[in-house]
């Protein structure tokens, strides 16, 4: 490999809620954490496979209208 074009691989914690995924990644941030002895950069997530609706089994639906209704009002079919 070339020297000077990979990006820094750093150990990283994401964290979700009450979840912690420990890993690395070329993400980087200020805030640190030590697990382990090992000084971690912590990212902040907002969705991951704790509480994404796909694993977690528990679907919201937000539509309120209806896509055959939407598609209906917009081509004057209904």
């Amino acid at each position: 490999m070339k020297d000077g074009i990979h990006p820094q691989y750093n150990p990283v914690v994401f964290i979700d809620g009450e979840h912690q995924i420990v890993t690395k990644s070329v993400l980087s941030s200020k805030e640190r954490m030590d697990i382990d002895g090992v000084e971690h950069h912590v990212i902040h997530i907002e969705v991951s496979s704790y509480t994404h609706p796909f694993f977690t089994g528990k679907q919201r639906l937000v539509d309120t209208e209806g896509r055959v209704e939407r598609f209906r009002k917009r081509w004057n079919m209904g």
